[in-house]
């Protein structure tokens, strides 16, 4: 057999979680919170369940739950969407970022991505035969070096990946950031995926730039989002993806061919849930203080952390305590203290010498209490 992705192995949040698990270490390693989700949800699932609504809801998605994301959008964003025709409901953000990849990428393409990472993008790119561009945002701050990017263009450019706020860094796109977008697109045919699942995780007083605010950039996009960690559930894996009504067009005739519809009971409850705003309007509050009791804890240690403004990560530079290369280092540092990270160099296509390590830090209060009294002693 030959294989589609012969550089790709068993990913690091894999093979760092078993080994948390063998060692019974303290994970904060993977990105899922620990703490239980919001009961009253967990009820109307139940409650869905039990009323009978286990069949198969429409391929785009349960309607009044689409509804609910077009109030949402308008009143975050100011677009005022159609449930109908520009909303598709999907089985996790991370599908809908393939989904939305497969529809536009043609063989020879190519695809902007900027490094680190999130660990799906390149090889999405590459099952579609296109090929990944990527360039490294500046290590100073993990912000967008916008020269390299235009350098970068061809003639075969298809599409450039955003991801704000970002995973693996927590950096966030700022409004320079969307004026050079803007300008390198318009003359250009060229999509944007915007992979945007912690749209709500945004921290000390920064805005999410969605691309739901720019409708010379909505209407070439395609706008990923996750109810898994909008309500702390990941292990529904259900997300949905927004994009103009000729692109959803699209989008669908690859969806219905793969998922082509999504837990039914899920949809039923989230669609009366998401309809309290507040739940999702005190999240990034609520990261913050476990961002912020973290860091307090950490003053400490030797670990010297970066500026993060949002997602549910933290990275840090481990030079003051070990000389060892980060893939290296977070096993030695899960065997001895206790403690899973994931190291950054897992986040580029080719692998970089690298001393920074990745935090989550959606975990319960004595959770990254733990962590912190064993990191500290380092």
């Amino acid at each position: 057999m030959i294989s589609k992705l012969p550089n790709t192995g068993t990913t690091i949040f894999t093979v760092m979680s078993a080994l948390a698990n063998e060692y019974k270490a303290v994970n904060l390693g993977q990105g899922f919170p620990d703490f239980p989700m919001n009961n009253e949800l967990t009820a109307l699932v139940t409650k869905a369940m039990n009323e009978g609504y286990n069949q198969y809801v429409p391929m785009a998605g349960l309607l009044s739950l689409r509804e609910g994301i077009v109030v949402n959008a308008e009143n975050l964003y100011g677009i005022r969407l159609n449930p109908d025709t520009e909303i598709t409901i999907t089985p996790g953000a991370t599908y809908a970022i393939y989904t939305a990849l497969t529809t536009i990428l043609h063989p020879g393409d190519e695809v902007i991505v900027f490094e680190p990472a999130y660990d799906s993008y390149i090889p999405n790119i590459e099952l579609n035969g296109a090929k990944a561009v990527p360039i490294a945002l500046r290590e100073t701050d993990f912000s967008i070096d916008w020269e390299k990017v235009k350098a970068a263009l061809t003639s075969r450019t298809r599409a450039i990946l955003i991801n704000s706020p970002h995973n693996p860094t927590g950096s966030v796109l700022s409004e320079e950031d969307i004026r050079q977008l803007h300008d390198l697109v318009q003359e250009r045919d060229i999509y944007i995926v915007s992979d945007e699942v912690y749209e709500h995780l945004v921290y000390d007083g920064e805005q999410h730039r969605s691309m739901l605010r720019y409708p010379a950039l909505f209407e070439r996009s395609f706008v990923c989002f996750s109810f898994g960690k909008t309500y702390s559930c990941t292990g529904w894996k259900l997300g949905y993806c927004m994009a103009p009504a000729a692109l959803t067009s699209e989008f669908r005739k690859v969806h219905q061919f793969n998922a082509f519809t999504c837990n039914s009971p899920m949809q039923i409850a989230l669609s009366t849930f998401i309809r309290q705003p507040e739940h999702y309007l005190e999240l990034g509050s609520s990261m913050q203080q476990r961002r912020d009791y973290f860091l307090e804890l950490m003053k400490g240690s030797r670990f010297n952390f970066m500026p993060s403004h949002g997602s549910y990560f933290i990275c840090a530079n481990y030079d003051d305590i070990s000389k060892e290369p980060d893939d290296e280092f977070v096993q030695t540092l899960t065997r001895e203290a206790g403690v899973a990270l994931i190291p950054l160099s897992a986040f580029y296509q080719q692998k970089k010498v690298s001393h920074t390590v990745r935090f989550c830090i959606s975990k319960k209060m004595e959770t990254l209490a733990l962590a912190a009294e064993r990191l500290s002693k380092l």
